[in-house]
């Protein structure tokens, strides 16, 4: 059945150009899209498709999604955290306190991350000359569908990157790698002495009374009100659709676990920035943005993106099996915009279907950031 955008509520007139942007997005392949802005004008919430194939609910405004490597932004939080108490320095290599896999003792916590560390992605990589190289898990058809119930072992995801070849040396480019993270997550744990989540929640969740935000580990439920998140494939040649909604978020760890809602992120952004959250030292760290081109403008959790001229936001971005999540704020937390997308039957082997989602998602993301009314 063809997914059909929600009628828009009379709040989501003041911006028909989002409106649109949205709607192009379910045409071109989403199931569902919300969006949360929150500016000088207060906050708006806008959603169109459907929460669900096949059904004419919309998409839950409180309701949760996978948020990926939005993830990261929290890690880098509790790690920084912990530099501030004096338990780590961002410049210590992380061999230090990781000894038993042997890295490269020039790879410091700081390179991992702000991804410069080298080190291979373990769940795959699209290099610059066009290859694609393999992850630990399948990433076509069936079989990829078959293995999101899988449990890894953060580890095993580790030992896999590093039995490939490195990148580059350490510090000598940028490379975004998902073992980066799942890195730090073991760094806090070894630190500490509990795992990763538990420190995400002491120091980040229940501080802020982030009420619907969790980390699940193993669990494959998303554990309230939520969109549903599809794959397209093929198999034997013929287009399938599977839905993905439930899926063992253990591949991703640390690199891109956490479930949350929009409220949630809104108010997490907001606390990291407007230093309610992170002390001075540490938020100098998240707003200073290395290294220079040609790389990208790039902070602990944070990336630097200019969506129009005089438009910079900052934030992260998130993809998993089935969701997409942006996070974007000004320097200063003012304004800010949070973006989930459910993905539809949008097959990403099929070039052309792939790139004109690809082209409608961007456009819809710079249309909402462009929106933004910034303080005068």
């Amino acid at each position: 059945m063809q997914d059909t955008p929600s009628a828009a509520r009379p709040d989501e007139e003041a911006c028909p150009a989002l409106r649109r942007a949205m709607d192009d997005l379910v045409a071109a392949g989403a199931t569902g899209v919300l969006v949360r802005v929150n500016d000088r004008l207060g906050v708006r919430t806008m959603a169109a498709g459907v929460a669900e194939r096949g059904r004419l609910d919309p998409v839950p405004e409180q309701g949760l999604f996978r948020i990926g490597s939005v993830t990261k932004t929290f890690v880098a939080a509790v790690v920084l955290l912990l530099a501030a108490e004096g338990e780590l320095d961002l410049d210590d290599s992380v061999d230090r306190y990781l000894p038993r896999f042997g890295l490269d003792a020039r790879i410091t916590i700081r390179m991992l991350l702000t991804h410069v560390s080298g080190l291979y992605n373990y769940s795959g990589e699209n290099r610059a000359d066009g290859t694609t190289q393999p992850g630990i898990f399948p990433t076509r058809g069936d079989a990829y569908v078959q293995e999101l119930t899988t449990s890894y072992d953060p580890d095993d995801l580790v030992g896999f990157a590093l039995r490939r070849p490195v990148r580059f040396p350490p510090g000598e480019g940028f490379g975004y790698s998902n073992t980066n993270y799942v890195l730090a997550g073991l760094l806090i744990e070894e630190i500490t002495g509990e795992p990763y989540g538990r420190q995400v929640h002491r120091r980040v969740v229940e501080p802020l009374g982030l009420a619907d935000t969790t980390v699940p580990g193993r669990d494959i439920a998303i554990p309230g009100p939520h969109a549903h998140g599809y794959l397209g494939y093929r198999q034997d040649g013929q287009p399938r659709v599977a839905d993905v909604t439930r899926s063992n978020p253990s591949w991703y760890g640390a690199a891109g676990e956490i479930i949350s809602n929009a409220r949630d992120l809104d108010v997490f952004f907001t606390a990291l920035l407007d230093g309610r959250l992170l002390p001075p030292s540490a938020l100098t760290e998240v707003t200073s943005f290395t290294p220079p081109p040609p790389y990208p403008g790039v902070s602990p959790g944070l990336f630097r993106r200019e969506f129009s001229p005089g438009r910079t936001g900052i934030g992260h971005f998130g993809s998993v099996p089935g969701y997409l999540c942006h996070v974007y704020s000004t320097f200063d937390g003012a304004a800010r915009l949070v973006m989930s997308v459910t993905k539809g039957a949008v097959d990403r082997f099929d070039p052309t279907a792939f790139s004109a989602f690809q082209t409608a998602m961007d456009r819809a993301l710079v249309t909402c950031f462009s929106s933004l009314a910034f303080p005068s």
